[in-house]
């Protein structure tokens, strides 16, 4: 069964979402932050990234930074940009993106079924991230940002959704980036029980982007509950915010690699290696290659044109749900052995482009001096699941979401 629980939302006062509301902290670095807040003195990056109000050069991990972000935080809620709702409620959460519709229960999630694998898992987060993750929670008593969760698909469930959607939304406009942003206050008892007895149907939820969010939260819950000796498992800390979408809304945007060199081999040595696990296809010079299908591969190296790659019958095990991914088959028949390519995690040879930049942007970085590019197929969200449900996890740079959530719209608060 899955647990999910109403809260009283701190969210943006009538008329302020569309300037309250951000992308996640982690997709842009401090001079991008800094340039987007110029003109928005509401913008929650003010909270999410609160180095833009202190000096250029402070340390990201400074207390300063999280003392800064309660203080944004607290006085976008005391000069009313933010407001409290009355009592708990759950929301729907719907995005648009090139025509494209996903809808998630905006709620809270459990942190004993996080700790449970009842929340399953197919990523490592890494101690430093989760770390300054721990310490924005901490410092805010707040979670600011959703964790992104799927799960599979009840029909019940998404024509609940579909019925409540016909009802006039507190929330609706179109970003920057074109994508829309649209809520609805679920409020009613009858609602909001309805949604809970049918998320026990439910045998699992999926962590489909926000491990690190998710992880610090649990980390924030564990250590208030090992400081209350009056802990009865109904504080606020025992959950955390989530954004639950149905798997069939969803979509894997791809998730490319572009390397730096070609670890010292000519052209003729690199294609002759490549040839011995893949099959190679000249493209159409007029438009770059896309793969379409699994175990296919775009390629574009310096000399500007593309070829279409396909990895030949026996260079990975079918039933395994990790070796079988695309990711999995680049890095461990050509990306490590004949690039050098051991830890994509760590090498900075390696570098990855999210798909919703294009691939324009893989023959913009190649013809400014990187040497090879790599078009990925997307994993999909079935391949995502049965990895989460083997207990194993993906390679890193597996998966890209679009469109992300925005930071902003719902907080949760611990006190």
């Amino acid at each position: 069964m899955s647990i999910i629980r109403p809260f009283r939302a701190v969210r943006p006062a009538v008329g302020k979402a569309h300037l309250i509301a951000a992308l996640p902290y982690d997709v842009m670095n401090s001079e991008e932050a800094r340039e987007m807040v110029k003109d928005n003195p509401i913008s929650f990056l003010h909270v999410d990234k609160s180095e833009v109000d202190l000096p250029i050069g402070t340390d990201l991990y400074d207390e300063a930074v999280y003392q800064k972000a309660k203080e944004n935080l607290y006085d976008l809620i005391k000069n009313g940009h933010l407001i409290q709702e009355e009592k708990p409620c759950l929301y729907l959460y719907q995005q648009v993106m090139d025509g494209r519709a996903q809808t998630g229960l905006v709620c809270c999630a459990s942190v004993e079924e996080y700790e449970r694998d009842l929340i399953k898992k197919h990523e490592h987060t890494r101690a430093a991230k989760e770390a300054d993750r721990i310490k924005h929670v901490d410092t805010t008593s707040a979670h600011t940002g959703p964790i992104f969760l799927t799960y599979r698909n009840i029909p019940e469930i998404e024509n609940k959704m579909n019925e409540l959607m016909n009802e006039k939304p507190v929330y609706d406009f179109t970003a920057e980036d074109n994508v829309r942003h649209v809520a609805w206050i679920v409020d009613k008892e009858q609602d909001i029980e309805f949604f809970q007895n049918n998320f026990t149907k439910i045998p699992a939820l999926y962590i489909a982007d926000g491990h690190h969010r998710a992880a610090s939260a649990v980390r924030v819950g564990q250590r208030r509950k090992a400081a209350n000796p009056n802990h009865t498992g109904n504080e606020e800390y025992n959950f955390f915010l989530s954004v639950i979408f149905p798997d069939t809304q969803l979509a894997i945007m791809d998730y490319n690699r572009i390397l730096k060199d070609m670890n010292g081999l000519s052209r003729d040595e690199f294609i002759e290696k490549v040839k011995e696990k893949f099959t190679i296809e000249d493209c159409p010079t007029d438009k770059p290659f896309k793969p379409s299908e699994l175990h296919t591969f775009g390629m574009y190296p310096a000399c500007h044109e593309w070829f279409k790659l396909t990895a030949k019958p026996g260079t990975y095990p079918e039933d395994d749900p990790v070796d079988s991914l695309d990711v999995s088959i680049l890095q461990k028949n050509l990306l490590n052995p004949i690039l050098g390519i051991g830890d994509p995690r760590t090498d900075n040879r390696i570098d990855f482009v999210g798909g919703i930049r294009g691939l324009s942007e893989l023959e913009k970085r190649v013809k400014a001096g990187e040497a090879i590019a790599f078009a990925m197929y997307p994993t999909s969200i079935e391949q995502l699941m049965d990895i989460a449900d083997a207990g194993e996890v993906m390679p890193p740079k597996s998966t890209w979401f679009e469109p992300k959530l925005r930071s902003g719209l719902f907080i949760h608060l611990l006190d």
